[in-house]
């Protein structure tokens, strides 16, 4: 399979076979990607080719003829690249320019051994730009066809990044621990105190899970500088990776604010305070600390990235093309957005990606907005700090404010989607079929666990010193497993049915029933599958551990050596890298058990789907392949619209709604 999933998919991607040809790639791509501030580990033909491989040698190996590694070459030969031991972020545009340079080369190789030879030789040639490289080869492997089996190891186990990850004063302690050649497992805790609320949900933000198999790699697969010339269209991007991704990561940020006895996050203002502050306790390989930031920080301009009057005025437009219902494009010319495809060149716009229509007049909204937001400690550079946390998908959770920033973002797409019209018993309704049962098989209970991961990578090797084992481990959340029970009446004869699973929380902070609108837009999404609906009564049981919206744990760079040593054959166990971690499917939760709406809907799988035979597929169950996602409804459909009367859903047959209380048993983290 390729882990992180076949190029426009959403949650699964198929299993492979893993043949010796890949066992190769995957020792390979593991060999580039450890240690990437040492020489290549591998001491065979790896390390000969980084030392001898010629780029510009053979140009027929590119598919573009090798403009783009001649381009490479000369920069490099000029001393244009960044300089040494320098932060990387990927909102600066030099850096990303800079590594899109080398993301542009290998994905234009036409065979391996082009791809590993360029991949091999420009980090050994440009030394610590290797942070760089890294990121180019990580987006390399996701996208080329070449390497689609790869599986990649997890990111805060590769150079570099564990320092995003991971406290300073725990990489201190790995340090000393190297030097004094004594193995040693340190605790990772939580930013902040007892003394600061947002610390009750400081498991979420930080979970690093959440950061590597969420967000990061979703950025990876969908990035907002892709290009379709690099080979094919991201479809639904600016819907699915940044419009619904981002709702749903708000939406259960707020789940879990309840669970903890805490008030909905509130949307970030520009002529307001920016309430929470924050203290990232981790700091660069090289460029110093994090910057912190005290609570109740006004906003300033930003030199040489934006005003905030700026952001003001472009927010402005974005509201003016929701209210009269289309946008303009670079030419003039008038796109409507009045209609379920809307969302898509919205999500586009506020990104923004390539893919926008009119990034002068719209401007990029949400990048320009995590810059702006991260330099707020040091708005005018007078003390020349490097970026915050908000600069770098791989920490930007930890940080509250995220939350907020993306709260702002989701009121603008709700705007937008309270103002198409509201489905209709007709639009919603599947003929002759009806949910006669819902129930959950198990109770419904969250739990703390410890992770513990490797930190050998973190810390410098020194000649002479070897490596001795040193780890870290961290508090995160897990669930009991349980399992979904839906009866299904069919009145007539064999039939495709989409099943939806959503829940949201049966009341607000102030113990207020949600009425049915407010919760359909704070529902978070459980599951999405297809089955096959036979004549009279459909008895479906569907696990959690099936979740269609969650993935399991990325193997460690350890296990995944040993498992490419071993012929590989582990590998084809591993389906995805992309989704939720499959022990955050339920928010927290807490002792008395927070009540949730359970709703499901049963839709006309015919109509629904956009590839043939999805109850059939066992490799990946319903999201498809090459770049088609396979469900043609909205996101989060049929609760992605105003809901002016519930009736509407619940005298819908193919509608079930009960209610479930989610506990966690006296159980904190601080």
């Amino acid at each position: 399979m390729r882990v992180l999933v076949v190029l426009g998919l959403i949650f699964a991607a198929a299993a492979f076979q893993v043949a010796s040809a890949d066992v190769q790639q995957q020792k390979d791509v593991l060999y580039l990607l450890n240690k990437i501030y040492g020489d290549i580990q591998d001491q065979g033909d790896l390390l000969a080719t980084a030392n001898s491989f010629d780029p510009v040698g053979n140009l027929g190996s590119y598919s573009d003829g090798g403009a783009a590694v001649q381009k490479l070459v000369q920069d490099l030969n000029d001393g244009k690249l960044l300089e040494q031991k320098h932060w990387f972020s990927l909102f600066n545009t030099r850096h990303r320019n800079e590594a899109l340079m080398l993301f542009d080369v290998l994905i234009h190789c036409k065979d391996w051994a082009s791809f590993v030879g360029n991949a091999a030789y420009f980090p050994v040639r440009e030394n610590e730009r290797r942070r760089v490289c890294f990121y180019a080869l990580y987006v390399a492997v996701i996208h080329s066809s070449l390497a689609e089996d790869v599986v990649l190891p997890p990111l805060y186990e590769v150079k570099a990044t564990p320092h995003l990850f991971t406290n300073s004063e725990v990489i201190e302690e790995a340090y000393r621990a190297k030097q004094k050649q004594t193995p040693g497992k340190f605790k990772s805790s939580f930013t902040g105190t007892k003394k600061n609320p947002e610390q009750r949900v400081a498991y979420f933000g930080e979970d690093i899970g959440l950061n590597t198999l969420h967000h990061v790699t979703w950025h990876m697969e969908f990035p907002f500088w892709w290009n379709d010339a690099y080979g094919h269209h991201l479809d639904r991007k600016g819907e699915e990776n940044f419009f619904w991704i981002h709702h749903q990561l708000t939406v259960r940020f707020d789940a879990e604010r309840l669970s903890n006895y805490l008030d909905p996050v509130g949307e970030l203002q520009w002529n307001k305070p920016i309430v929470d502050g924050f203290a990232p306790h981790t700091t660069y390989k090289y460029g110093g600390q994090f910057p912190a930031r005290p609570d109740n920080v006004k906003f300033e301009d930003v030199d040489d990235v934006a005003r905030i009057r700026d952001m003001v005025i472009v927010e402005s437009r974005i509201r003016d093309a929701i209210a009269h219902g289309y946008i303009v494009d670079s030419e003039g010319k008038h796109i409507d957005i009045s209609n379920e495809k809307g969302i898509d060149i919205l999500g586009d716009i506020i990104e923004s990606s390539l893919y926008s229509p009119n990034v002068q007049y719209y401007g990029a909204l949400h990048n320009t907005a995590h810059i702006v937001l991260g330099r707020q400690g040091d708005p005018h550079g007078k003390f020349d700090l490097p970026p915050g946390v908000l600069e770098h998908f791989e920490t930007a959770t930890r940080d509250p404010s995220f939350f907020r920033l993306h709260k702002y973002m989701d009121n603008i797409f709700k705007e937008h989607k309270d103002n198409l019209p509201p489905y209709t018993k007709a639009d919603l309704e599947f003929s002759g079929v009806s949910v006669t049962e819902l129930a959950v098989v198990g109770e419904l209970e969250t739990y703390f666990e410890d992770f513990e991961y490797s930190l050998i990578n973190a810390v410098d090797d020194a000649e002479g010193i070897p490596d001795v084992e040193i780890s870290t481990y961290v508090p995160r959340l897990n669930h009991k497993e349980f399992t979904f029970r839906i009866d299904v009446e069919n009145g007539g004869a064999e039939r495709l049915a989409t099943v939806r699973i959503f829940a949201w929380p049966h009341k607000d902070n102030n113990g207020i029933e949600y009425t049915f609108d407010e919760g359909r837009w704070n529902a978070i999404e459980l599951d999405k599958f297809w089955v096959s609906l036979k004549g009279g009564k459909t008895s479906i049981e569907r696990k959690s551990t099936e979740s269609s919206v969650t993935v399991p744990d990325v193997p460690s760079i350890h296990d995944l050596f040993a498992e490419a040593e071993a012929g590989g054959a582990g590998l084809a166990k591993f389906e995805s890298a992309t989704g939720l971690p499959n022990r955050f499917l339920l928010p927290k939760g807490n002792d008395r058990g927070l009540e949730f709406d359970l709703v499901v809907a049963v839709t006309d799988g015919d109509a629904d789907s956009a590839v043939p035979n999805l109850h059939e597929n066992t490799e990946y169950n319903h999201y498809g392949s090459h770049g088609v996602y396979p469900d043609k409804r909205p996101h989060g459909y049929p609760l992605d619209r105003k809901v002016p009367d519930e009736r509407v859903f619940e005298d819908l047959p193919n509608f079930k709604h009960i209610q479930v209380k989610v506990f966690n048993h006296g159980e904190h983290i601080h």
